[in-house]
């Protein structure tokens, strides 16, 4: 078997097979296949697609270059929830407690921030002493003993992700959505679950643009789960404007306590309602989705998602006295008020340019290496479709001393007004299941 063989066959449209999908990716881990060749196979695979049959056999090869983890000694169904990317979406943070608290235990390998986009790492990394750095054996004891757990990923996990990421980023081949599909799936399963909701993102501020996209990722993710014998739901949710109402790690934990006490931004708690009802439902805790919906509204209003919130922090090394101080969150020294310049109806948020605003403040990266300020971010005000005054504000910009004007600049070109009142589109808009 050649790599040349099998790049030629993809690059005139053919179709490859599971053992010379695992020649490419065991020849790239032990170094029989160079980077070049892994690069030109990304580039047919941009160009030409993948089939379903090849696509479950890409990510079983990437599943399986690492530790499948082994929760089968700890009881019930395991489910995880994967976002693929917003801006202000903190949903994990209460979510994962909530899910716990209703009796479906939560592993939950998660990643950082990178782009416009906020990564559920950085913002539990906010909580003083929280660690996510946790070896897998603990990790497997934690989701026994509590209920849940939240890494990031190790380097056992999929490391042959991590290697075929580190080369489409660099070869322009990362919004390939065979690609994009197979290296979230590798990672998820890896975790040791049986049952997972997708949050695909649509809309301004999501890497799926259009709904037609982002349905294409959905239909290819669940038909992974249903070739890996797992059971996994998709539901495609707007991202046309920030969730909630805050942008950057620190102020959306604040936001993710307001749910976990039985308030908050509408649009956050029914997010982690409905997801969360997904979940109770794939581990066999509800009925059905209305079931899943009172159980989780119920845990987040009668305090059990919030202690086992608590629970989690100490467990993980955090200072569980956050739940009752906030004061304890790292805080931006300065706060500037960015007003709307004109009267009207705020009738378009670009979500992308938004986060790349908080960004420019430090809190969020360009690049893997890039540290990340915890304290800095935005506080909306506004929402779309809300008719709004000159002089209003819109924005409050949390930050130190860097990054302001470009901040403030890029969020002059996000948001719209116009005459016209304009109607959202609905939070869930598909839902889409083996």
């Amino acid at each position: 078997m050649r790599a040349y063989d099998i790049i030629q066959c993809k690059r005139d449209g053919g179709v490859v097979s599971d053992a010379q999908l695992r020649f490419l990716i065991n020849g790239l881990l032990d170094g029989s296949v160079s980077d070049y060749q892994l690069t030109a196979f990304l580039m047919a695979v941009y160009f030409r697609g993948m089939n379903n049959d090849e696509v479950v056999a890409l990510t079983g090869v990437m599943l399986n270059s690492g530790i499948v983890v082994d929760l089968s000694n700890v009881p019930g169904k395991k489910a995880d929830k994967h976002s693929t990317g917003g801006v202000g979406d903190k949903i994990s943070l209460p979510l994962a407690p909530a899910v716990a608290a209703c009796g479906v235990p939560v592993p939950m390998i998660s990643g950082r921030g990178l782009g416009h986009t906020g990564g559920t790492l950085d913002k539990l990394e906010s909580i003083p002493g929280f660690r996510v750095d946790l070896d897998l054996e603990t990790y497997r004891r934690l989701v026994g003993e509590i209920g849940c757990c939240l890494i990031g990923q190790t380097k056992e996990v999929a490391p042959a992700d991590k290697r075929l990421y580190a080369l489409r980023d660099v070869t322009a081949t990362v919004d390939c959505i065979p690609l994009i599909a197979s290296s979230i799936m590798s990672k998820k399963l890896a975790e040791g679950i049986d049952a997972l909701v997708l949050d695909v993102k649509v809309g301004t501020g999501a890497f799926m643009k259009s709904v037609a996209q982002a349905t294409t990722l959905a239909e290819t993710m669940v038909q992974i789960g249903k070739g890996m014998g797992k059971t996994v739901v998709a539901r495609l949710t707007a991202m046309d404007e920030p969730i909630g109402r805050f942008v950057g790690n620190s102020l959306e934990v604040i936001e993710s306590l307001d749910v976990l006490e039985g308030h908050g931004p509408a649009d956050t708690i029914a997010l982690t309602v409905e997801l969360g009802a997904e979940m109770l439902v794939m581990g066999g805790v509800a009925t059905d989705l209305d079931d899943g919906r009172i159980r989780i509204t119920r845990s987040l209003q009668d305090g059990s998602a919030r202690e086992r919130f608590g629970v989690i922090i100490e467990a993980q090394h955090g200072n569980r006295r956050i739940l009752d101080d906030r004061t304890l969150l790292p805080t931006a020294p300065k706060q500037t008020v960015w007003t709307a310049e004109r009267s009207g109806f705020l009738t378009r948020v670009d979500s992308e340019a938004v986060g790349k605003a908080s960004m420019q403040l430090g809190g969020g990266r360009a690049r893997a290496e890039d540290k990340v300020d915890h304290r800095v971010g935005l506080e909306i005000h506004a929402r779309l479709g809300e008719r709004v005054t000159a002089g209003q504000p819109l924005v409050t910009l949390h930050h130190a001393d860097t990054g302001l004007e470009a901040a403030t600049a890029l969020l002059r070109g996000a948001y719209v007004i116009g005459d016209d009142e304009v109607r959202p589109a609905p939070l869930f808009q598909a839902r889409i299941a083996s």
